[in-house]
């Protein structure tokens, strides 16, 4: 079952999600994309103070199915990495809004929210694909 996409996001095209809390940006992949990708088995995330750049792969999302890397909706540096997601995959699938968030990101660039999609946008996005 499809999760509502929260209207307090903005999402890239490559269906990550960003919730922005002051200069810092909470990332996680949006329910399309992890329903897509069917049971998550593992994830590899980068480590705390490393620089991620706006469009590039930070990680990996592996799944039964496939693997899918992890792009950076924003650049900065990574102030947190979910642990919990580590060693249990399985949130991505149970809560890919909530506790399966996977880094927090201290924005470099706020223009760079500019290149995002906001709810409406991003369901847009998802009826296009759909197609």
């Amino acid at each position: 079952m499809t999760k509502p996409t929260p209207k307090d996001r903005l999402f890239s095209k490559e269906h990550e999600w960003v919730k922005l809390e002051g200069h810092d940006a909470v990332l996680g992949i949006s329910d399309h994309a992890q329903c897509s990708l069917g049971d998550v088995v593992y994830v590899e995330l980068p480590g705390v103070g490393e620089t991620v750049s706006q469009g590039k792969a930070v990680g990996v999302v592996e799944s039964v199915k496939a693997v899918s890397d992890v792009f950076a909706p924003v650049s900065g540096i990574v102030k947190a990495v979910n642990q919990t997601v580590i060693d249990h995959p399985e949130l991505i699938n149970q809560d890919p809004y909530g506790d399966g968030w996977l880094l927090v990101i201290e924005v470099k660039d706020s223009r760079e929210q500019q290149a995002l999609l906001n709810a409406d946008q991003y369901q847009e996005l998802l009826t296009q694909e759909a197609k």
